[in-house]
């Protein structure tokens, strides 16, 4: 997809930022497609599924004591298998495309996900994206998947997805995680093109498996633009050295947001369970906007995190050491032109595809009702200070 526009300024035509936004669909129960028409209108790049056993919510403060959520379902983890949803989703769609952000190379062998990238490409006529990333600990190990060696084994994984895809016949590969011996998929690609590869990186090594790989790229978490800035430039270094066409490559980003007026805010900041998505944050990231996290800064966040292993009093005890303004150095924070504002930085440090969350609902059903149009009014207004279009 072009991500650049043109317009006449005093009669010189110039290159204009095309800024598109991602949408975002829940696999989670109760499951909601009745805002399909308008998410496949043309408006969204693309629309991103998660793909999970369990969310990275802590169980201990599933309670309607700390969310008005948990009266309404016994469960923050009542997800179903991404891949059969964007299935039917494909039936009910013709323009946008679809993408997993992200499913991982541990629970989904590589042989299964190049023959299900495949299927979905062919069901959805050419508008599968298969995103990718090394997984975490929450969707692997309680359920007896090893956490080892996790990105030489998703480097593998990528070695086998495009090797199937390149080549029809019997295959060999030997590498110390996956071993093919005559195997075979010769189903063809849709139209001849291989579904794109996007990934979720932001380690080196990772960042440079992108730009051998990928069509695309999300950072797991963002906190400055000049932190994305940098990794990206990494990234098209590296695309650079593979001969591959560094521009080619979708600059993307998932943004947790807190939307609202100030008095809002206040009461948002202040929940716990807002809170506590500290436990998702890396030590290091905390590190980089000036603060400490109360679990150290070897703290992998998302990578180490297991839901049901934080009882409520190690849980409470975090977050007590969080104060609001943490949120706000960490993640856009205000109005939707105060957060337009912000997020304006990462456009100008590449970002074309950005994708919003209002995280100020996990706070309460009265903050999540206004939502989406929230954030709806925040990407025009994004869209409006880069002189782009919506």
């Amino acid at each position: 997809m072009d991500l650049f526009g043109s317009r006449k300024l005093n009669g010189v035509r110039e290159k204009q930022v095309r800024l598109q936004p991602a949408a975002f669909m829940r696999t989670t129960l109760p499951l909601d497609f009745s805002q399909l028409e308008d998410l496949d209108s043309g408006r969204y790049h693309s629309l991103w599924f998660p793909d999970h056993l369990m969310n990275q919510l802590p169980d201990s403060l599933w309670t309607p004591e700390f969310t008005d959520a948990a009266a309404l379902s016994h469960s923050p983890h009542r997800n179903l298998d991404a891949m059969t949803i964007m299935a039917f989703v494909a039936a009910l769609t013709s323009k946008v495309p679809l993408a997993t952000a992200v499913t991982d190379t541990i629970r989904r062998h590589p042989v299964v996900l190049a023959q299900t990238a495949l299927t979905l490409s062919h069901l959805s006529k050419g508008r599968f994206i298969l995103g990718l990333g090394c997984g975490e600990r929450e969707n692997t190990v309680p359920y007896g998947m090893s956490f080892d060696k996790i990105v030489g084994r998703f480097e593998e994984a990528l070695e086998v997805i495009t090797l199937l895809w390149s080549r029809q016949g019997p295959i060999d590969y030997e590498g110390k995680y996956f071993r093919l011996e005559k195997a075979r998929l010769d189903a063809e690609l849709y139209e001849g093109k291989p579904p794109p590869i996007w990934i979720g990186a932001g380690g080196p090594r990772m960042l440079g498996l992108t730009g051998r790989y990928a069509s695309g790229w999300w950072p797991p978490t963002v906190t400055t633009p000049e932190d994305y800035a940098e990794k990206l430039g990494i990234i098209r270094e590296s695309a650079e050295r593979w001969g591959r066409d560094p521009d080619a490559i979708v600059p993307a980003a998932f943004f947790p947001t807190y939307i609202g007026d100030e008095e809002e805010l206040e009461e948002v900041l202040e929940s716990p369970f807002v809170k506590a998505i500290v436990l998702q944050w890396p030590g290091a990231e905390m590190r980089r906007i000036g603060h400490r996290h109360p679990l150290g800064d070897d703290w992998k966040g998302f990578l180490d995190f297991e839901p049901a292993k934080f009882p409520r009093e190690r849980v409470m005890d975090v977050v007590s050491q969080i104060p609001a303004q943490v949120l706000r150095d960490y993640s856009p924070t205000g109005t939707p032109k105060e957060v337009a504002r912000r997020l304006k930085a990462y456009v100008d440090a590449g970002l074309r595809v950005p994708r919003l969350l209002d995280y100020s609902g996990q706070a309460g059903m009265k903050f999540a009702a206004r939502s989406a149009a929230k954030i709806r009014e925040t990407e025009e207004e994004l869209a409006r200070l880069v002189g782009a279009s919506v």
